[in-house]
């Protein structure tokens, strides 16, 4: 039995997650019809992160066993064929048999993106979350300081609790500010690679369309991220304060904290492996093309 790894981009737009529910599609059940179609047999696609609803995937890892003498990198054209224009496979390549998408996984970078205007420009609306008020997001970058550590996330996950533990280990969060940049680029770290652009770093700009957090975290909670930027966009509209963050926080309750921001903004951006990751794939930086209907 060989293992076989994937990236993968996705639109999550039309489709109810990455797991196989039975309310409708999702990213799994493509993958495994696609793989079955390819060798004839049915194989359990398993995934570095599952993604809920609406939300987005630039660099989103994926292994499943198969009994299929095809090599590991053809895998990628193959199921391309049988798969939406919205689910598109980057790279596939044999991993080691012990390798697991899940939990072989040591950190996680998210991005939420965005869209500051006073009307809701038609070709982003479902790739970032737009307000007509603006933020300021100096402050919600020196905020969201608050959350980095070791911490009980739980004021943060929507109906705790939902695994064996809420306490995760955040390592950075980064605001970034622009008026063009690739912000759907599957780079590990988008505001260094920004930096390096513009000979700046952390927040980019004062002034641009575009606002974008990355989080890095060894594990997230449901809708964590979603209800950090909820939270810290209060801040960014001068709400709440740093102090605020940190009470809700050790509040413990998800009722202290701001509301959930919407999937539509949401990208798994690049899931890391450690020592193993270069067994897996090369990190790569190109951009990746998001398709708009």
């Amino acid at each position: 039995m060989r293992n076989i790894g994937l990236k993968l981009a996705y639109d999550g737009t039309n489709y109810c997650g990455w797991q196989v529910q039975a309310n409708g599609p999702s990213i799994q059940a493509e993958l495994e019809r696609s793989i079955e179609q390819l060798t004839g047999s049915h194989s359990r696609v398993l995934s570095a992160g599952r993604t809920d609803s609406g939300v987005h995937a630039l660099g989103q890892v994926a292994s499943f066993h198969t009994e299929s003498g095809i090599p590991g990198e053809r895998f990628q054209p193959a199921l391309q064929q049988f798969l939406p224009e919205d689910v598109v496979v980057l790279e596939s390549r044999e991993v080691a048999h012990d390798f697991h998408a899940t939990f072989s996984a040591k950190r996680k970078r998210y991005r939420y993106v965005i869209h500051h205007g006073r009307a809701a420009f038609p070709f982003v609306r479902r790739f970032a979350y737009h307000l007509s008020v603006d933020l300021d997001v100096a402050a919600m970058q020196a905020a969201a300081q608050v959350l980095i550590g070791t911490h009980d996330f739980r004021s943060f996950e929507t109906d705790w609790p939902n695994k064996a533990t809420s306490v995760r280990t955040v390592f950075e969060i980064e605001f970034a500010r622009r008026e063009h940049w690739p912000l759907w680029t599957n780079v590990s770290s988008l505001a260094s690679a920004v930096g390096e652009m513009s000979g700046m770093t952390g927040v980019q700009s004062t002034s641009g369309d575009f606002i974008s957090m990355d989080i890095v975290a060894d594990g997230f909670l449901y809708n964590m991220v979603r209800t950090i930027v909820g939270t810290l966009i209060n801040v960014g509209r001068h709400t709440w304060t740093a102090a605020d963050v940190s009470r809700i926080l050790h509040a413990q309750k998800r009722s202290a904290a701001g509301a959930t921001a919407p999937a539509c903004g949401l990208y798994l951006v690049h899931v890391d492996y450690g020592d193993a990751w270069h067994a897996v794939f090369e990190s790569t930086s190109a951009a990746i093309e998001v398709p708009v209907s």
